[in-house]
């Protein structure tokens, strides 16, 4: 274990944290505090790359592979996948907060992102590779705007923070075969994993973390 980014994130967490009160939502009449979830989206390059970190923690119900951000309405693979529609292939993560804090998903987010390549992410190249936050609420905003600061005065990366942070838009779900596709084709996976560059590079930046 990386003990030196362990304590990285948990600091990241803890400076998120301060960064303003947490906002509770009223709650409806026999709603428990724990009957509530919430939604997280993050694109991170090749969401197949994406699911299984996330699907790992506890408190996280669901985590699809979809496409964000973009102006085509209801848009394939192929369309994305040709760069032009605007969107980028992402996650949508639904979590219980009563267990997993917004601020553990942004650590896990960072620890699985190359946040410096504006071209998109390690064999993949273009937008829609693309690296970014899509926060849901303010709170979601100003949590993941302290955490991109927080990463960029760590000295941790040499180079410029390029992640873009932005308010969600429509999500699209990705066609089946994309759900899961590390469970379902584990051995493609793994070597489209190792070929591409990123289970390389994020060992050499974060160490044994799980990623």
């Amino acid at each position: 274990m990386n003990r030196a980014a362990v304590a990285w994130g948990m600091g990241l967490s803890l400076l998120a944290a301060a960064s303003g009160v947490r906002a509770e939502k009223a709650m409806t009449p026999g709603e428990s505090p724990r009957s509530r979830t919430e939604r997280a989206t993050f694109a991170g390059g090749c969401f197949w790359c994406m699911e299984p970190p996330f699907e790992r923690l506890d408190g996280v119900l669901s985590v699809t592979s979809g496409y964000t951000g973009g102006a085509v309405k209801n848009p394939t693979y192929q369309q994305v996948s040709l760069g032009t529609t605007g969107h980028a292939e992402a996650i949508e993560v639904v979590y219980d907060p009563a267990t997993i804090s917004y601020e553990r998903l942004l650590d896990v987010f960072w620890m699985n992102v190359d946040p410096t390549d504006p071209q998109g992410q390690f064999a993949d190249k273009g937008t829609q590779y693309r690296t970014a936050i899509f926060y849901h609420t303010e709170e979601q905003q100003r949590l993941a705007e302290a955490s991109k600061v927080s990463l960029a005065q760590s000295g941790k990366f040499t180079t410029p923070i390029v992640t873009e942070i932005a308010p969600v838009t429509e999500f699209y779900r990705a066609e089946d075969y994309h759900q899961d596709y590390y469970k379902k084709n584990a051995v493609h996976y793994k070597l489209y994993r190792i070929g591409s560059g990123r289970e390389r590079f994020l060992k050499r930046t974060w160490g044994d973390t799980g990623h």
